[in-house]
């Protein structure tokens, strides 16, 4: 790494991801706006593994391995990339795991494709539950552990997304990573820059925010787009993770909600992990014609929402955009039906 991560005095972290992600030019897309577009492809951070949720997840294994944990736990969506990616990066630990997934109907669950057959390969245990069990998710959590504990086994909570504290740091390790590329580009990283991404369970987007501001000679803002709830929940959530982190490491710097969490809202469309027509027919072109592919769940929804802000407003993020590629890409199969109407 460059200058911008000497600053940064970072907790214990495994090397599981492929870092540092390529930052790329995107000018079919920023042509069209009359704005220079660049994309993070933290879709690239391994094959399996690909995706932001490794990044947190090597904070945030280091820390269970060092409470001598023999097995993770954690839950998600039965689609969800942060499950899988847990999945894969337990079997590599040799630890066990364990998932809790909600889906509509427990006693008939999802078939075995996308991530719930890579989650199944890789020799996770799931748990399926309603969403209303998963909105009392914390007693579900209690529950499997207690019977993990009964069992003789050790085992360590990971929240929805890594997101939590420690999984921050994922995210404020990326932000000094995008400072280096930033710095070589023309105008360097002093000229403004937004970094648009987009947020399902806010960790990605506390680490982003405490990094800039954790770094000095970096003009960029992050811009969320929730591609599920709304703006009070994560300006709730996204402010909960970044006011534990500076409170926990004692952070030498300013954080204010109000000031520091940009959120871009009304983009959730029929729902999480639910997509319109319309959704679908960018993340089509794009692949068509980029061969980028962006996943149905979130990047399509939140790369959907900034163009259709651009197209309002293409002064909205300034001159020079960065677009986090997010990953996902095993979202697209559960969809292929919908998506190969478009062919």
């Amino acid at each position: 790494m460059g200058r911008s991560t000497t600053t940064i005095s970072y907790p214990d972290r495994l090397e599981l991801a492929r870092t540092p992600t390529p930052l790329e030019p995107f000018k079919r897309f920023g042509d069209r706006f009359g704005v220079d577009l660049y994309i993070k492809r933290d879709d690239l951070t391994g094959t399996v593994l690909s995706g932001n949720k490794i990044r947190k997840l090597e904070f945030v294994l280091a820390d269970a391995q060092s409470k001598g944990a023999d097995t993770v736990l954690t839950c998600g969506g039965e689609q969800s990339n942060h499950a899988r990616a847990t999945a894969i990066a337990a079997a590599q630990l040799g630890l066990g795991c364990r998932l809790i997934l909600r889906t509509g109907d427990p006693a008939h669950p999802p078939p075995p494709e996308g991530n719930i057959l890579l989650d199944r390969l890789c020799g996770a245990e799931i748990v399926w539950i309603t969403p209303e069990e998963y909105r009392r998710r914390d007693e579900v959590f209690a529950r499997e552990e207690a019977a993990l504990s009964a069992s003789g086994r050790k085992p360590y909570r990971i929240p929805e997304g890594a997101s939590n504290a420690i999984g921050a740091w994922g995210y404020i390790r990326a932000m000094a990573e995008l400072a280096d590329q930033l710095s070589d580009l023309p105008g360097g990283a002093a000229q403004p820059t937004t970094i648009v991404h987009a947020a399902g369970s806010g960790g990605t987007s506390a680490g982003l925010i405490l990094g800039n501001l954790l770094l000095p000679g970096v003009n960029a803002r992050a811009v969320c787009i929730n591609v599920c709830d709304d703006e009070a929940y994560f300006r709730r959530v996204i402010g909960q993770i970044c006011e534990d982190v500076v409170k926990r490491y004692n952070l030498k710097i300013s954080f204010a909600k109000n000031r520091d969490i940009e959120i871009i809202d009304g983009y959730v469309g029929r729902g999480y992990a639910l997509s319109q027509p319309q959704e679908l027919e960018l993340l089509y072109e794009v692949a068509h014609t980029s061969g980028l592919f962006l996943d149905p769940v979130y990047t399509g929804k939140a790369f959907f929402g900034m163009t259709s802000e651009l197209s309002r407003n293409p002064e909205l993020f300034g001159e020079r955009i960065v677009f986090l590629h997010t990953g996902g890409i095993f979202g697209l199969f559960p969809q292929a039906k919908e998506i190969s109407a478009l062919f």
